[in-house]
């Protein structure tokens, strides 16, 4: 009897691996959902420490990945927070008003901001095309996303001062649609790069869009879908380039969703069915209303699955 008691004892986690695990939950939040997850992850911790430092890694991460926009002091405008808009670990530039914002990852808020140092800006010349590639996105965004936020952003070659150089620029779209007290929330987040190539006279377009979508009302399901496309243009005057890159970008995203919305139309009830958590191996529900009865044991670790 004495053994069955301690094999069934609880064993404390290592503080490396509390910290492992909380890093696991965290980055692993559904698009707007990292606070509700941070909230009760620090509840089940009950430890300030393990729990800041889970947060000071996670947090930038999951901010970058998930692009998510914040609004500069003074209605200056919206930064995009991602790795290719990103000047040091806690900086990233607006191109479009030449200013570089200040982020607390954690809180999710821009501080202050800054002017854009020239050195972080790209040429006269290279400014012409990625302002005309910014106007002609902003307005395929605004008729096609709603409360979308987008950017243009050279990422290489921005100290060309004229033809005969390559460079390229990225173009980032991000819409979210938050509804926590209908229990569904989702996000749209696509990455354009474009490579200008000066001697072939050819734009080589590379994107990538992630969709995701939670719906939690008395169940779990998430959708992740992910595509990748490739494509390829002229090389023409900026304004050229800037509506043929547009109509690119927006042809393969208009079809990719249409795509989405007829695959999942076409879904049968027991697939979504199929798609639902599992129940733990204590088949019973989780209680989401009480969490602090739990804290953070190997059983928990082992029912994850994070164990080595």
């Amino acid at each position: 009897m004495a053994d069955e008691e301690d094999e069934l004892q609880e064993t404390e986690l290592s503080y490396d691996q509390k910290k492992e695990i909380a890093k696991w939950f965290l980055l692993n939040a559904p698009a707007g959902e990292i606070n509700y997850v941070a909230k009760d992850l620090k509840a089940v911790l009950s430890d300030e420490e393990v729990y800041n430092e889970a947060a000071m890694d996670a947090f930038p991460v999951y901010n970058k990945s998930h692009m998510i926009c914040l609004e500069m002091p003074s209605r200056a405008g919206d930064v995009i927070v991602s790795s290719d808009t990103e000047i040091t670990e806690n900086e990233y530039i607006d191109p479009r008003t030449a200013q570089v914002a200040i982020v607390d990852h954690v809180k999710q808020i821009c501080s202050k901001v800054r002017p854009a140092y020239d050195e972080e800006l790209p040429s006269s010349y290279i400014e012409e095309f990625r302002s005309a590639l910014d106007a002609e996105i902003q307005r395929y965004v605004s008729e096609s996303y709603p409360k979308g936020v987008s950017t243009v952003n050279c990422v290489k070659g921005k100290d060309a001062d004229g033809p005969g150089t390559d460079f390229e620029l990225v173009v980032l779209i991000t819409a979210r649609k938050l509804s926590p007290q209908n229990f569904c929330n989702g996000s749209w987040r696509s990455v354009w790069h474009i490579d200008f190539q000066d001697e072939s006279q050819v734009l080589d377009i590379k994107g990538k869009v992630q969709v995701g979508a939670h719906y939690f009302e008395e169940g779990n399901v998430e959708l992740d879908a992910k595509k990748e496309f490739q494509d390829s243009t002229i090389f023409q005057s900026a304004d050229d380039c800037a509506i043929a890159i547009a109509n690119i970008i927006r042809h393969h995203e208009t079809e990719y969703l249409a795509a989405l919305e007829v695959a999942y139309s076409k879904l049968p009830d027991n697939t979504f069915k199929d798609l639902r958590r599992k129940l733990p191996v204590t088949r019973t529900l989780f209680p989401w209303q009480n969490t602090l009865q739990f804290s953070l044991t190997r059983e928990v670790e082992k029912e994850l699955g994070l164990g080595k």
